[in-house]
């Protein structure tokens, strides 16, 4: 990453004029049922952005095409630009040398594993590729959830849900990617976690590494991001920065109700 992960206070970094990730004209396809209608997308470097919409609008399969990980006998048509790379085509291991990371709605941690070995495992591939310093990473990490630290000789089963999700998340972090892509993080939290979490992701944006985060918590969502795209069965139906998201009628009706007029996390 572009500065060190404890350093998260402040107001973020500038976007540059070059996107990280440019998404033109996306579709996904289960044999020959249609998930996703073309799809224009884009994510600023430093930036935040949000994917919000009901459980079912394809959110899910878009983070599935960028990553080049859609299930069997799903494909994905369209251009995707990665660090201004042509990446559609791509097998998921050479999109994650790019610098692109998946932290999945399962998480998918080694249960037996320790808090530990799970971090060291998201380094491997910058360990194989003889990147110095790549373990510095780990403290970096540790200051930001400091729960790991408490619990890094603990076996990840063993963890709570909220500690299962910062460990996911440092978990990606410590392969120090370019874009960080967050599958529904708050899935099954309670919500003063759910505060906790989205408060880090808040954090995070000074670090320089841009996020893409897709969710149903439509008000969490947008309070901690900069632009958010409206997801509906496949088809973007909105898109702009967050606060006009969150003030217009359709979203407030069908995302936010009454907890758009509440106080964010």
């Amino acid at each position: 990453m572009s500065a060190d992960l404890s350093s998260v206070a402040g107001t973020g970094v500038a976007i540059s004029a070059a996107p990280v990730l440019s998404v033109r004209g996306l579709s996904a396809h289960y044999g020959k049922v249609a998930a996703l209608d073309p799809i224009d997308l884009t994510v600023g470097r430093g930036e935040i952005v949000t994917v919000i919409g009901a459980n079912g609008a394809g959110k899910s399969t878009l983070l599935g095409a960028i990553m080049g990980a859609l299930p069997l006998r799903g494909h994905s048509r369209g251009s995707i630009v990665f660090q201004d790379m042509e990446v559609q085509g791509w097998d998921i291991e050479r999109r994650v040398g790019q610098g692109l990371s998946l932290v999945p709605e399962r998480r998918e941690l080694f249960a037996s594993m320790s808090v530990r070995d799970n971090l060291l495992l998201g380094g491997f591939r910058l360990y194989r590729a003889g990147v110095q310093g790549w373990r510095d990473t780990l403290d970096e990490v540790y200051d930001l959830f400091p729960r790991l630290r408490e619990r890094a000789g603990q076996a990840a089963g063993t963890l709570s849900g909220g500690e299962r999700q910062m460990l996911a998340l440092g978990r990606a972090l410590m392969a120090r990617p370019a874009l960080l892509m967050l599958d529904e993080p708050s899935l099954g939290l309670a919500p003063r976690v759910v505060r906790e979490i989205f408060q880090t992701i808040a954090r995070l944006r000074s670090t320089g590494v841009s996020i893409l985060l897709v969710e149903q918590n439509a008000r969490a969502a947008l309070h901690v991001a900069d632009r958010g795209y409206v997801l509906e069965t496949g088809a973007v139906v909105l898109e702009g920065e967050s606060r006009m998201l969150a003030g217009h009628p359709r979203v407030i009706e069908s995302y936010l109700g009454l907890a758009g007029t509440q106080r964010s996390p």
